[in-house]
């Protein structure tokens, strides 16, 4: 699957966009819209350069969010799919897999507390972050929005 043009919208207003590198809450270095591989310090890019690794980044997310679902006979309708998927791209791949939130996703795709699981994840460097909290609950109610397959 591929992402809709609506969550790739959210996630870049969530991430924001630095074309110098910053270090996240969690001590990572980032730059553009929350790309991190190969980020050092005093790093900078263009606009068309954060533009490009985002597409690559989200993409990139979406194949791994496809093949673990594929991998677990799950079949999520687009709403669902983009709520993991930015979900996955905010705490990694390898988070998504381990998590609760997960398992419950690959034992019932509809049970109602896999919202409750998305809103554990408000951390960043050990603290709660308030643009963390909004993002989940805004994960969370898209997960469940009405929405096509």
């Amino acid at each position: 699957m591929k992402t809709s043009k609506k969550i790739n919208d959210m996630i870049k207003a969530w991430e924001g966009c630095r074309l110098k590198a910053y270090k996240c809450p969690a001590g990572i270095w980032t730059i553009g819209y929350g790309h991190t591989t190969g980020v050092y310090a005093g790093m900078t890019i263009t606009q068309k350069q954060a533009d490009d690794l985002f597409q690559k980044d989200i993409d990139t997310f979406a194949l791994q969010v496809t093949r673990i679902l594929n991998e677990n006979s799950v079949t999520l309708r687009q709403c669902q799919f983009d709520a993991l998927t930015s979900f996955a791209y905010n705490v990694g791949i390898g988070n998504l897999k381990r998590s609760t939130l997960f398992k419950k996703v690959k034992t019932n795709p509809n049970d109602l507390l896999i919202a409750s699981e998305f809103a554990k994840w408000n951390k960043g460097g050990g603290k709660v972050l308030p643009g963390l909290v909004k993002r989940r609950a805004a994960e969370a109610k898209l997960y469940f929005s009405w929405c096509q397959k």
